[in-house]
């Protein structure tokens, strides 16, 4: 049920996926990994370096020995870091399969309707921004851009785009480019308006000369240079600079503009309802970069998709169709007692659970606050009180889980003063009643001016297990809430039109806490953003510029605990639980760094993490086709290997 509208990357590039159809002008490479690749993505040649024309002033050939005089900074990546990177023993070659239960609505990478966390994977495997985040210190490195520089006044920030660069297409990336995304990200008709708001606090970005571009923000924020140099996926002026926002909407729907990112998809390769399959450039203009030389190793990165069915989905894993299994609430039952099947026993699939510093993300039931019963805080608060949150994790989720209430769990942001929500039929009742709901009918049902309380909630066929125990709890209160079975597409589109009054939500976490996306009050009568409660609230409104504009990271954690505690208090939603550890069943046919995944991954992005980093290793994955046949026991360890490297060094520094 994981959704999001805004994601800051916060790894290295962001990238990402031997099963349906081979992808049209390419081969695959063998069993081996040794790469075999068709070039059907490039159509211009451009010669390699700066345009000759361009002065190194003005970005072109020898900058870098100017940069400096000029106020530009760069990062130089050093040896020791390198290993964040990705390890230096990957090999590139092979595929890797991954299992999902969504197919997107579109692939577009942005716009109406591309607000899924797989899109988000997706967009990070064949985009680029011009910045991104150091993985350990999260100071910015050089993606797009080489260099920057920011004005005394915080305002200004001024990029010089590496002439390295190129776009799948052959054509290198320029400062229209950058000038066009922001073109696009501003238009209205993208109906995305937590984007607009985001990209309207900057003034357009100026080309001061085909590698130099500069922008100026309105309003001085600590997020500007996040958002806009490591935030903003880089589109090509020469595909999308004169589309406005709705032609965008028209032309992009399972087709993408050309990415500068290390892999393509190749509209052929997306079979509807079926699956994708995204291609690896060889030529890709960073593949020798000290933060991509090491990553983007797979030939072939590709996604199965068996919708809304965990068990088959589970199944064509055990069965070797699928490569990694992802364990989350719906299948924790798998986790722990289906641990005999004959390729674990015999060491084919391997087992771990990485403890990463990522944040978690929340879940939880979310409440329409623009209209009754919703628009009281005594129905709000009744109903998280009847959601006996503790006996489903010791119930169904067999203690795998711990709860929480918070909106940053697992992170500093997390308030410590926010009001704990225990299950208290009692003390609903109580308040029930005091919203006016003080007498039932004939069939037991809570009346209020002569109505009773019925409502209807949207859920896929995989919530109604977490839903039916509330269903039971508030059946016993008094309240009839009658479960619709509906495609998850379908769902959201109800949820961004605001055609719902309860609904089951999921939402991936940020590194850097932006509530302003979902929490501004002036969000909360417009469709197509994250405020789906109708939230409005003058002390967060207040606190929200505040945030933005504070550069200390310790008075950034204040204000967003006391946000945090606003949020706790007013109900609009409620938290449910997370997993103790992300936990993968893996065919035992790659290699990974030492800390199996990058620090700050999520449940929501571990496929891009896995696929960003991973590799295939032939030599294990012959061992598993033969032990595959004679059943021969590959030994090593066959329990659950834990992961924790991230939790120790954060421990540590």
């Amino acid at each position: 049920m994981l959704f999001t509208r805004f994601t800051i990357s916060i790894a290295v590039v962001a990238v990402l996926l031997v099963g349906l159809l081979a992808p049209s002008g390419c081969k695959r490479s063998g069993g081996s990994g040794s790469s075999s690749i068709t070039n059907f993505w490039k159509k211009y040649d451009t010669p390699p370096g700066a345009d000759p024309s361009v002065p190194d002033s003005l970005g072109g050939k020898g900058f870098e020995n100017v940069a400096a005089s000029m106020g530009y900074v760069t990062y130089d990546i050093k040896p020791e870091e390198e290993q964040y990177f990705g390890a230096k023993e990957a090999k590139k070659g092979g595929e890797i399969v991954f299992g999902e239960m969504t197919f997107p609505t579109t692939f577009r990478p942005e716009g109406q309707h591309s607000s899924l966390a797989v899109n988000t994977d997706i967009k990070g495997y064949v985009y680029e921004t011009l910045l991104s985040s150091h993985p350990i210190t999260r100071e910015y490195i050089p993606v797009l851009a080489s260099h920057w520089k920011i004005s005394a006044d915080k305002k200004t920030f001024t990029f010089r785009i590496n002439p390295e660069a190129r776009w799948s297409d052959g054509k290198p990336v320029v400062a229209s480019d950058v000038v066009a995304t922001w073109n696009l990200m501003v238009d209205e008709g993208l109906l995305e308006p937590a984007i607009n708001l985001v990209y309207s606090k900057f003034e357009k970005p100026v080309a001061k000369s085909k590698y130099i571009v500069e922008v100026t923000a309105k309003t001085v924020n600590f997020r500007n240079l996040l958002y806009f140099g490591a935030g903003m996926p880089i589109y090509p002026a020469h595909e999308i600079g004169k589309l406005t926002g709705k032609e965008f909407l028209e032309k992009y729907n399972f087709n993408m503009p050309a990415g500068s990112g290390p892999y393509v998809i190749n509209e052929k390769d997306i079979k509807h309802g079926q699956g994708w399959t995204l291609t690896r450039r060889d030529d890709w203009w960073a593949k020798e970069t000290k933060w991509g030389k090491n990553v983007a190793n797979f030939d072939f990165v590709k996604y199965i998709v068996v919708k809304e069915n965990p068990r088959l989905l589970y199944e064509k894993f055990k069965s070797g169709e699928i490569d990694l299994f992802r364990f989350n609430m719906m299948t924790t039952e798998w986790w722990v007692n289906d641990t005999d099947y004959q390729a674990i026993k015999n060491g084919m699939v391997r087992r771990f659970r990485f403890y990463t510093n990522g944040p978690m993300g929340t879940s939880g039931i979310a409440y329409n606050m623009r209209k009754p019963p919703f628009d009281d805080i005594r129905v709000r608060r009744a109903f998280n009180m009847l959601y006996p949150r503790e006996t489903v994790v010791e119930k169904l989720l067999y203690n795998e889980y711990e709860v929480y209430d918070t909106d940053y769990p697992n992170t500093p942001f997390a308030s410590v003063d926010n009001p704990q929500t225990p299950y208290d039929p009692a003390g609903a009742q109580k308040l029930l009643a005091e919203a006016g709901y003080t007498s039932r009918n004939a069939q037991g049902i809570l009346v209020k001016n002569g109505r009773p309380f019925v409502l209807e909630m949207a859920i896929t066929k995989n919530d109604e297990r977490w839903l039916t125990l509330y269903q039971e709890e508030l059946k016993k209160a008094g309240i009839d809430l009658k479960l619709k079975f509906m495609d998850w597409n379908a769902i959201i589109k109800n949820i961004d039109e605001r055609n719902f009054n309860i609904f089951a939500y999921g939402y991936s976490g940020l590194v850097t806490p932006n509530p302003e996306t979902s929490l501004k009050g002036e969000l909360a009568d417009k469709n197509n953003n994250n405020n789906i409660f109708g939230f409005k609230n003058a002390r967060v409104d207040e606190l929200l510029p505040v945030y933005d504009s504070t550069f200390e990271v310790s008075k950034q954690v204040q204000i967003i605990r006391e946000i945090d505690r606003i949020v706790a208090e007013n109900c609009l939603k409620s938290w449910w639980w997370n997993p103790k550890g992300i936990r993968l069943a893996v065919w035992d046919k790659f290699g990974m760094p030492e800390y199996g995944l990058s620090r700050y991954t999520q449940l929501s992005y571990v496929f891009s993490s896995a696929g960003l980093t991973w590799w295939y290793d032939g030599d294990k994955a012959q061992a598993v086709a033969e032990a595959k046949k004679s059943q021969k026991d590959l030994g090593g360890n066959k329990g659950i290997q834990e992961f924790r490297y991230w939790r120790e060094f954060k421990e540590n520094n």
